[in-house]
């Protein structure tokens, strides 16, 4: 380890070599420190991430919670992990040694994330909540399970909000006709909506669809990849489950309609997406049906549970629901 001072700039720097858990050395410099007693922090704070350190600050060992997370989660997934962390979870725990976060430091870090307000009063969803909770669970069960932490402070402090909303929003059958006359006027919107309401498709995997994945003769569209896009670029990834992957039969009304958009787009190939757009434009033509019509405003999602109830409606077993909406459990 050195620590040493810049004659030219009065700024300090840190030169160290140390072995990491594994075994491997490693050369690490750092410039630019104001004191000398901030060099000496950096050096401490890097030992003891390399060394795997339980004292080490809680913000270097999720670092290396997410290097190994990195290969392991698609990029969408991981991304979302990162903003959780650096937004909701670090600015909490950051600079605490994880092993001196205790169960009561976890409840009040929840506490203050449900007493928190928008500027328009409204608090985090209670599966919002519930969603970032789990992140923190997982990395401490990751310290636990690899870096020999004794116990997850989680499980004592114990969770906050739900898995599950406390609703499911839904349009009726007259509700939907509503609206889906006011999109007469916006094809795109209009065939949209139409393919939504009568499979059940999530909309990542409705706006994967390729004219490959629509067979006229069978009667059915191919469920078997799922469209995000994050940061201004377009994903394709198979679905996350063995159940995503289905034939979902489709009735003639939407076979007509269908028929009728795919003639109309030029040039398209067997496997362009037939519906090039993403979930905020989506979001935007519910808005604007939802606006004309008058009907209920749901979220885009809540058309899957309309076309759930509407199987349901029509006497379909649960197990049959599952099925075409490519559940695991029933």
């Amino acid at each position: 380890m050195s620590v040493t001072r810049d004659k030219n700039t009065g700024k300090w720097m840190s030169q160290i070599r140390v072995k990491d858990w594994t075994g491997k050395e490693i050369h690490k410099k750092k410039r630019g420190f104001k004191t000398k007693k901030e060099a000496l922090q950096w050096e401490q704070d890097f030992i003891s991430q390399a060394d795997g350190s339980l004292g080490m600050k809680f913000k270097d060992f999720v670092a290396l919670y997410m290097k190994d997370a990195d290969p392991r989660l698609r990029e969408t997934t991981l991304a979302n992990k990162h903003y959780l962390f650096n937004k909701k979870v670090l600015p909490y725990f950051g600079e605490m040694p994880i092993n001196a976060i205790k169960p009561t430091d976890i409840r009040n870090w929840q506490n203050e994330l449900i007493n928190y307000r928008r500027p328009n009063g409204r608090g985090y969803a209670p599966t919002y909540l519930r969603t970032i909770n789990n992140q923190l669970t997982a990395a401490f069960n990751f310290a636990v399970k690899f870096y020999g932490l004794r116990e997850n402070p989680c499980l004592k402090a114990g969770s906050m909000g739900k898995k599950n909303a406390d609703e499911m929003l839904f349009w009726t059958d007259e509700e939907f006709h509503s609206f889906i006359k006011a999109m007469e006027e916006r094809p795109v919107g209009y065939t949209i909506f139409m393919v939504m309401y009568y499979t059940g498709l999530r909309v990542g995997e409705l706006l994967a669809l390729t004219p490959e994945d629509i067979d006229f003769d069978r009667h059915i569209i191919s469920v078997n990849k799922n469209y995000q896009r994050l940061n201004g670029k377009d994903y394709i990834y198979p679905p996350k489950t063995e159940a995503g992957y289905r034939e979902v039969v489709m009735p003639k009304v939407l076979e007509a309609c269908l028929k009728d958009y795919l003639s109309k787009l030029y040039d398209v190939q067997p496997t362009d997406r037939i519906f090039p757009y993403d979930r905020g434009w989506v979001g935007r033509q519910m808005k604007y049906g939802c606006e004309h019509s008058g009907t209920q405003k749901i979220r885009v999602h809540d058309v899957r549970h309309t076309h759930a109830s509407l199987l349901i409606d029509m006497g379909c077993t649960p197990l049959l629901v599952a099925k075409r909406l490519g559940h695991e459990k029933v």
